[in-house]
């Protein structure tokens, strides 16, 4: 490698995401082969979403620079649009030679456009993933436009081969979120308990998102999910839905549980903390891809309603029920004795940032073609 940095940009849209990349941001900036600059959009700008800025900011990141995308259409190709605007403008003052994006969001095909029509290489962390609905179609949308490609396993991997991509741009580190899973660095239960002011002894969490594609059914679907809720009898751990077309039905349902004892409800959790909740938990509700790629390494049962994890690589014993209230209502009443093993993880040993770090400090890498080639199937 040069003796010059190069200038990498990582783009962060959801606390989800940033959740995942948070720790191959963390070893890129502490090298001194690396400029690092992060740009800030998003859900984490929207304080009705828990202004998740403040966890970035915690970091102590040299480069953080935030861009409100947010339109009050809500509707994903002003966001795109809007994000393409505000990203294309960064990119002329900071130069970078490699941005670097995640998964399946509208703000990941943004930064995948921006780097690929300027001539900058691109990265795409967990493509090649089947997800259901249209972010799977974002999510390949972007594998298409990126240079570089750091995978969680080596079916993605086959599948990015079979979409035309080069094996030499193909880089299998697993899925970072599992090196921060096993860490010894997670807090303990108590601590988490305390800082949210938990008191439940036992508690689940619900983790529920609004489908895109089922946008005119979403009002009817939240309220069949609180009214199934309403009529349980466990404590739970509420965290709200990401910002997608139909999340404010979700929300303002969620407003009939404010005074119920039996409900703790957030905005957002700081990752770390809510894996150790998740850890900790009777089982998880909803349709977050937590309850299809986490949950299970922690041996947690999963209820997951509806179709948004539809295509989802399955790894566990998992309930899936649909948005009727009396079927939500049926896998609640059975969730208790529904034990599930604890699986071996697909996506990785724990070191996928190690395994990026070799990666970017290899100078093969920053060799790869700004030119995508296509490669035939043999």
């Amino acid at each position: 490698m040069k003796n010059d940095k190069k200038k990498l940009l990582f783009l962060t849209g959801t606390r989800a995401d940033f959740g995942k990349i948070k720790s191959l941001i963390s070893i890129a900036d502490g090298s001194s082969n690396f400029e690092v600059h992060v740009f800030v959009t998003g859900m984490h700008l929207q304080k009705e979403y828990g202004y998740t800025l403040i966890e970035i900011e915690r970091c102590n990141f040299k480069n953080v620079h935030t861009f409100e995308n947010h339109t009050h259409e809500t509707t994903m190709d002003l966001t795109l649009a809007k994000t393409i605007e505000g990203l294309s403008a960064y990119c002329k003052k900071a130069q970078p030679d490699l941005i670097l994006v995640h998964g399946d969001r509208v703000e990941t095909l943004a930064g995948a456009i921006v780097g690929s029509l300027n001539n900058i290489l691109v990265a795409h962390i967990e493509g090649g993933e089947l997800s259901g609905t249209v972010d799977e179609l974002i999510r390949h949308s972007v594998s298409k436009l990126s240079h570089i490609h750091f995978v969680s396993n080596e079916e993605a991997a086959k599948r990015l081969v079979q979409m035309g991509e080069m094996e030499t741009s193909i880089f299998t580190i697993g899925s970072p979120d599992i090196d921060i899973m096993f860490s010894d660095d997670l807090p303990n239960l108590a601590t988490v308990k305390k800082y949210y002011e938990i008191d439940f002894q036992y508690f689940a969490i619900v983790l529920f998102h609004p489908v895109t594609t089922e946008a005119n059914e979403m009002n009817h679907y939240a309220e069949n999910f609180v009214a199934a809720l309403q009529n349980d009898t466990h404590n739970y751990v509420v965290i709200y839905p990401n910002n997608d077309l139909g999340s404010q039905f979700i929300i303002d349902e969620y407003l009939k549980l404010k005074d119920n004892k039996r409900f703790r409800i957030f905005p957002s959790l700081r990752f770390e903390y809510f894996l150790t909740l998740l850890k900790n938990a009777q089982f998880i509700l909803g349709n977050s891809s937590a309850g299809i790629r986490e949950a299970p390494y922690y041996g947690i049962p999963i209820i997951n309603i509806g179709s948004r994890q539809q295509n989802r690589a399955v790894n566990a014993d998992i309930v899936n029920v649909d948005y009727t209230k009396e079927s939500i209502l049926n896998a609640l009443k059975n969730i208790d004795s529904h034990k599930i093993q604890r699986i071996d993880s697909t996506f990785g040993d724990g070191n996928s940032t190690q395994l990026f770090a070799n990666a970017i400090e290899n100078k093969d890498i920053w060799e790869i073609n700004h030119q995508k080639q296509f490669r035939d199937s043999i």
